[in-house]
């Protein structure tokens, strides 16, 4: 691990905001590092408002996004909510079906099976609407790439509205409007909503036409706050002001199916952080192991029974995923090592039995043991298929583009991405991929990063110190939770390894010249135990948490990494 302890800003812009903030060094310091340097500024951050979101028709095409869906539902046309069986993709599905039903009776919704259509849009679903007398089509979380299947559709008499948050190819689709804040030409203000996001801005332009405010929404909310946290886009910004009321619906007034799952998991306040790694999971599992239809129905759900019973079946998909996932990690790990004796820039590892739709997961665990650029590859019908995920601060996409006539079609961001290819072009694009990440990655960025925003005192470790840094949450890229680090640390004997195969690391600190004693939880730092013994001093890199046991929360420190 690379410790990195970011620059400290000057002095003085720490002296003007504390003095109209009334606030200590720390906090100043960490608000000036997110680009908070006075009062109205960090108003808005502690206090988001619903009055912050941008208007909705600055996105380009808004107004004729708009007028189509007026037009159909004036003369009763049926339309076709389609959307990718991720998170984002069937989140996005739920809120603009679920918000459109309200308007309508003739609204359907559509994902395609990862196995059998692949990811975005595609001819299968499109015949579906041409056979179904189905005349438009809003797409989301895909389509802006999606060139030759719109010109299909239109030679079947089927509109297409697309809202994605993809990057565009070279051109884009003839539909009837398309609403990506990433396209060259268009000039809203924030361009890193998720596709859910998009989605709920064109729910917001339509509701302006029928005396609707932003509060008839808010209820929508909770699955915008989802798709956020899991689509791993920056909390910043409207992101931000979504993500935090959001997380109010979920905590407070959950749609159906949410409450479902969180009465499978049994908290009773969820953060942000939760939402990635207990709902998000779930969700997804549908389109990972069956069909991301099961998720649209669980989050589109009203009666409370049925909701259960929906989401106890996407647990069973959950848990077959967790185990393939475990499975397959294994086998590829085995292949990595079996590379080892070739100094590699990258992972890419392929088996044709590999199920698809943990490939993605396998990626990002991969990428926990050897730090480097990974694909995983799998048999697609006639194809290969791949997940590919970065490390920080490389861009994947761009060594995708590089490597592109080895490839049938890719599409994704700087840090995931997917892509399909012909098996005979296997070894080639496996080679140019390695010669064009070798040739563009910093080697620094082949080592994990810490990123460390202060060198903190234990005594500065309090209860007034944690109320302030909750309210810097929702956390996620842009907006991450404050790490710290502290040095001349020791134990104080009772440190253990803990959970199964002793991986975790417990220890009890204390700081020379100090009183503070704080407990610490390391996950995953069990085999640093000799660095603690022995009143051995150490530093640590850590965030500052709450522990919650039999109704008593009590602090403590979630270690990232320790030192001697």
């Amino acid at each position: 691990m690379r410790w990195t302890l970011k620059a400290k800003p000057e002095q003085e812009k720490i002296n003007r905001l504390k003095e109209v903030l009334n606030i200590d060094n720390t906090i100043a310091s960490l608000l000036i590092q997110r680009g908070i340097e006075d009062f109205d500024t960090a108003k808005d951050f502690f206090r988001p408002s619903l009055e912050h979101l941008h208007d909705p028709f600055l996105m380009k095409d808004m107004q004729k996004a708009v007028d189509r869906i007026e037009t159909a539902l004036a003369n009763n046309e049926r339309i076709l909510v389609f959307g990718d069986y991720d998170v984002d993709g069937t989140t996005s599905v739920a809120l603009m079906s679920s918000y459109l039903k309200t308007h309508s009776d003739n609204i359907s919704s559509y994902i395609p099976d990862r196995y059998l259509e692949g990811y975005g849009v595609s001819y299968k679903g499109i015949d579906f609407a041409a056979d179904n007398d189905i005349t438009l089509i809003i797409a989301l979380d895909c389509g802006v790439k999606a060139v030759d299947k719109v010109a299909y559709a239109k030679e079947k008499g089927v509109d297409f509205i697309i809202c994605d948050h993809h990057r565009p190819g070279k051109t884009i689709p003839d539909a009837v409007a398309v609403l990506d804040p990433k396209q060259d030409d268009c000039n809203y203000p924030y361009n890193e909503l998720c596709g859910c996001g998009v989605g709920f801005k064109l729910i917001q332009a339509i509701a302006s036409t029928k005396n609707q405010t932003i509060d008839d929404l808010i209820p929508y909310l909770d699955l915008v706050a989802t798709a956020i946290g899991a689509d791993i886009v920056p909390v910043t910004g409207e992101n931000r002001v979504l993500a935090y009321f959001g997380m109010q619906v979920i905590n407070q007034n959950p749609r159906a199916g949410f409450k479902a799952i969180i009465n499978q998991i049994k908290k009773e306040t969820l953060t942000i952080t939760d939402v990635v790694f207990t709902i998000a999971p779930r969700i997804n599992a549908a389109g990972r192991m069956k069909h991301g239809i099961y998720a649209v129905d669980l989050l589109t759900q009203t009666n409370v029974e049925l909701a259960e019973q929906f989401a106890q079946e996407i647990e069973t998909f959950n848990t077959d995923r967790r185990e393939a996932d475990k499975q397959i990690t294994i086998e590829a790990l085995q292949q990595i090592e079996d590379q080892k004796e070739q100094k590699r820039f990258t992972s890419v590892v392929y088996n044709q039995n590999w199920h698809k739709g943990v490939i993605g997961i396998v990626a990002s665990r991969l990428i926990e043991t050897y730090y480097r650029p990974t694909l995983v590859f799998t048999k697609s019908g006639n194809y290969l298929a791949a997940s590919a995920r970065s490390v920080s601060g490389f861009d994947v996409y761009n060594a995708l583009e590089a490597c592109a006539e080895h490839i049938e079609q890719f599409g994704g961001h700087k840090y995931a991405a997917g892509l399909t290819l012909k098996e005979e072009n296997y070894n080639a694009f496996k080679a140019a991929f390695e010669a064009e990440v070798e040739k563009t990655i910093p080697k620094n960025l082949l080592f994990p990063e810490i990123k460390i925003d202060a060198n903190l005192q234990l005594d500065n470790v309090n209860d007034k110190l944690m109320r302030i840094l909750k309210q810097f949450s929702p956390f996620g890229p842009g907006n991450m939770s404050p790490v710290f680090m502290s040095e001349d640390l020791q134990d104080t004997g009772y440190g253990k390894c803990v959970g199964e195969d002793d991986k975790h690391l417990r220890i009890t600190v204390k700081q020379q010249n100090s009183n503070t004693k704080l407990v610490c939880i390391g996950f995953n730092l069990g085999n640093k135990i000799n660095l603690i013994k022995n009143n051995n001093r150490f530093k640590a890199v850590y965030s500052v948490d709450e522990n919650e046991w039999k109704g008593n929360i009590s602090l403590q420190l979630k270690l990232r990494d320790i030192k001697e």
